[in-house]
C-alpha cells in the first residue's frame, strides 16, 4: 500500500468524528463542511461526504433543514443532535485513547 492510500484510510477513519465536531453548535451548509475539511486536508474526494452525511442523519446523529439562498436553490444545513453529541464524546475519548496507545508504541 502506498503512502497516499495509507493517509486516505486514516482520513476516512476520522472523518465521521470531524463532521460531527464541525456541525456541533452552529448548523453548517454542506459546502462549508467541505471547505473546512479540505482546508484541514481531511477530504480529498467530495463524493465521500454525501454518503457520510446521510448515514449520520439516518443514525440520528445529524439533523438538517433547508434554507432559502439569495443566489440559487435552497441550501441544506446540518446540525449535530443531542445523540450526535453523545456519540462525538465517545468518539473523541476513543480517539485520545488510541493516539496515546499508538504514541506509546511508535515513539
Amino acid at each position: 500500500m502506498n503512502e497516499e492510500k495509507i493517509i486516505a484510510q486514516f482520513r476516512k477513519g476520522v472523518l465521521e468524528m470531524c463532521v460531527l465536531r464541525l456541525s456541533d453548535g452552529a448548523a453548517k451548509y454542506t459546502g462549508d463542511l467541505l471547505q473546512e475539511l479540505k482546508s484541514a486536508r481531511l477530504l480529498v474526494v467530495e463524493g465521500t461526504i454525501y454518503p457520510l452525511l446521510n448515514r449520520l442523519k439516518d443514525d440520528g446523529y445529524l439533523e438538517y433543514y433547508w434554507e432559502e439562498s439569495s443566489g440559487g436553490p435552497p441550501r441544506k444545513y446540518y446540525r449535530c443532535t443531542d445523540k450526535g453529541r453523545e456519540y462525538l464524546t465517545m468518539l473523541r475519548q476513543g480517539w485520545h485513547e488510541m493516539v496515546e496507545s499508538v504514541n506509546s508504541i511508535i515513539k
